[in-house]
Order: C-alpha cells, then structure tokens, then sequence
C-alpha cells in the first residue's frame, strides 16, 4: 500500500516509525512532514488543509490509505471528504471529530449519557460567564471550547484568574467565536487511555501518562506536552473496567445514535482519585508526546490495526505490547509556550541517536544550510525503552547531555509520580 501521513510533529513522526515496520508498505508518504521524518519517507510540504490538493497529491501518487495525525483537519472534514473521494482515512469523521472540536458538545454527550465527568456550564456571552465566575468558589477550570493546540485550559485559583481567562478566550486568544467551558476543578492524577474502533466494537492499547505543565513538578502554564510514559502503573485494570464500562462504551453509543459511528482512535484523558475515574478530555487522535511512547512498545503491525477500523473488524485483530517500560522527554524552544526564538542551532544530536535504546522523534526541525535549526516550540522527543521507568528515563537524560542546544528547555522529573509511588 502507499500511504500518506498527514502532520508535521513528532507524532506524526512516531506513526511513520510505525508504519514503516508494516509488511502491507509500499511507499511512505508524509505531509508536510519534517526534517526527522524526510529520513524515513517521502515529505511533501502542503497545506493538509487544503483538502482539494491534498486530493489531486492523493491521485498523482496512487495513496491507497491516509493516516490523520493532527486533530484540525479531521475536526474539519478531512476524512468525510476523502471518502467521499473513495479514498481511505483513519480518523473520524466530522460530527464524531466534535468530541475535540467543541468541549460543549463533549460535555453535553457525557450529560446525556450520564458518563462520569467534572460538572459544568457553558457560555456563549463574556458577561454572563464572568458574572458567573463572581458567585462561585475556586479553583474552577476554564476551558475554550474549541481547538486550543493544548493550551486553552485555565486553572483559576481566584476571580482574577478567572476574569483573565475568560478576557483571553473571548478576545480570540484561541481562536475566533470561541466559547467557553466552566468545570469543577478535579483533582487526582491524570491518565491517558486510547482506543481502537471501528464504531461498534473496540480493542484497548496500553495506557500512559503525559505531563502538561512546564514546569518541573507540574508547575507552570500548560504545554502541549512536555514528556509521558507507558504503561501508567495508575491506570490498573480496574480503572480500565469502569473507563470502558462508564465512558468509552455509551460514547460509541451516543455516536451511532447520532448516525455517525466512531471509527479511528478514541483517547480518552481521565481523573484518577479513590480508585475511580471521571473523564477529563476526549481527543480524536492519538496524543503528543503519548505516541511516541506507545509506538516504542507497540509489537503488532498497526497498519492492520488501523485498516480495522475501517473495515469494521477490529475486534478480530490482536495487539501485543513489550514487556519493557517506555518514556519521552521532550525538548522545546526556551521560552516555550509562550515566544521563543527560531532557528537556533542543534548540535551533536547523532551522539545522543548512538545510545542505546534511544529513538528521537523531531516536531519543530528544519534543516537550513547543512545545520539542523529548532523552527518551533515543542521540537524533539527524546524516546527511550528500559526493563523498568527508571532505567528508561537514565538512558533519555544521558541522550540528552549529549545534545548541544542552550537555547532548549526540558523537563527533569518525567515519570515522577509513578517513581515516588513505587
């Protein structure tokens, strides 16, 4: 098969790592890809939004199957437009992609169908939601309710945060017409669960953890992800039962109900206290930097697991994961996520690709007169594997120490709950 994956980050370049290990591959395409994945496939630089060229690159290059990495062109249509075209997709299509598009119909769906989640309300009007804000108790989180790159979410731990919040979204800081989502705060600790389906039936992937925050001890403004790793030992499978019981099962209901079945990966961010989960976030694709890790331990070859969720027969096919644990660090630009500067310098960065079980996924690179420059915020995840998490991460650190890049920010205490917690 040739196949074309569509993306530019160190996902997309962790699905390509996957993809290439599949007896079904031709010819690996990317779009528009970066300076890590040009080594593994052929990347063409266009706009993936732009769904009429990505049609006729489609044509010129006999694509027999397209993988979705980043969540705008599947919220937009991508994957009804190409089957429109009888072209395959692995994504979801427009209304079930909602489910990331819009945290109101998110949560209305979890109202409907009574799936465990932080109470809420939402609003469409800036002075009704900062009225609001004044007759409640803090913390609250606050959520834009569409698209925000991983970074529409607010803590307020008082009204002035708050206030600030709502000011944001409401000036488009995230995106014009937003609107918002006001939660209870849930504390806990937090896990990323994914799924493959094919809208009726589902297999489980392994789980993880990621770490949103900057800073190390989760301080700092939200990222788009700073490092994870697999398994999260959180996750137990008793958590898995009620996860899949109370949350994944009536939302491929609520989809079919629709008359839109949910087909592609589902990843589900859940709040763990007490030994119960409620469901944080959907996303509709998988989860950066938690695919890094999960294509690190996956064994099975996922072009067959993704051509079951097309095909509707995905409960016949069998994952099988390493035994051993995987992590991600991931460096970005200082200054990240708020400005930075481009086009500084990596150095030495095939030092650290010489280690041991060492795998570096890029995002953010560009190569720029013979020398490989940082173009953006989050811009490498260093990836490892080790019999255990901490022998993985003492493999990532020492990769790192290899790198020259003073321009880099990374986190040191990656996997540091599952660690303290024994």
């Amino acid at each position: 098969m040739n196949i074309l994956v569509l993306g530019n980050g160190a996902r997309e370049h962790a699905l390509c790592f996957s993809i290439a290990k599949s007896d079904q591959l031709s010819k690996l395409f990317c779009a528009p890809g970066n300076y890590g994945i040009s080594k593994i496939a052929e990347v063409h630089n266009f706009d993936i939004n732009n769904f009429d060229t990505l049609y006729d690159f489609c044509l010129a290059n006999k694509i027999d199957l397209v993988v979705v990495g980043p969540e705008v062109p599947l919220v937009n249509g991508v994957v009804d437009f190409l089957d429109s075209k009888k072209i395959m997709a692995f994504g979801p299509k427009k209304i079930p992609a909602g489910l990331e598009g819009s945290k109101i119909f998110m949560k209305d769906i979890c109202s409907k169908y009574n799936i465990p989640t932080a109470a809420y309300k939402s609003f469409t009007e800036k002075k009704l939601a900062c009225d609001y804000l004044k007759n409640h108790t803090f913390p609250v989180v606050i959520k834009a309710s569409g698209l925000a790159a991983g970074k529409g979410v607010t803590i307020a731990t008082s009204l002035n945060d708050g206030l600030l919040a709502v000011n944001d979204i409401f000036n488009d800081k995230f995106g014009s017409g937003c609107e918002l989502v006001i939660e209870e705060f849930m504390d806990g600790e937090e896990a990323s669960y994914f799924v493959f389906t094919d809208g009726t039936n589902y297999i489980p992937l392994s789980s993880a953890q990621d770490h949103k925050r900057i800073g190390d001890g989760d301080t700092g403004p939200n990222t788009g992800g700073m490092g994870a790793y697999s398994p999260a030992p959180v996750f137990t499978k008793e958590i898995q039962k009620q996860v899949d019981q109370e949350m994944i099962e009536p939302t491929l209901k609520a989809m079919r109900d629709l008359g839109s079945p949910y087909q592609g990966i589902l990843y589900a961010g859940v709040m763990i206290k007490n030994n119960k989960a409620k469901l944080v976030e959907y996303n509709v694709r998988f989860g950066d930097p938690e695919c890094q890790v999960l294509m690190l331990r996956l064994k099975s070859d996922i072009v067959d697991l993704i051509l079951g969720t097309i095909n509707g027969n995905i409960s016949s096919i069998k994952t099988n994961w390493e035994e051993n644990h995987a992590a991600t660090v991931v460096m970005a630009s200082l200054g990240y996520p708020n400005e930075y500067k481009k086009d500084t310098k990596i150095k030495n960065l095939e030092l650290a690709e010489n280690e041991n079980d060492i795998e570096i996924f890029h995002a953010g690179t560009e190569l720029k007169n013979t020398e490989l420059c940082a173009v953006g915020g989050r811009v490498l995840s260093i990836t490892g594997t080790g019999n255990d998490l901490q022998t993985a991460l003492n493999k990532i650190y020492t990769a790192i120490d290899k790198i020259d890049w003073p321009e880099s920010t990374f986190r040191k205490d990656i996997g540091w709950r599952a660690i303290n917690n024994g």
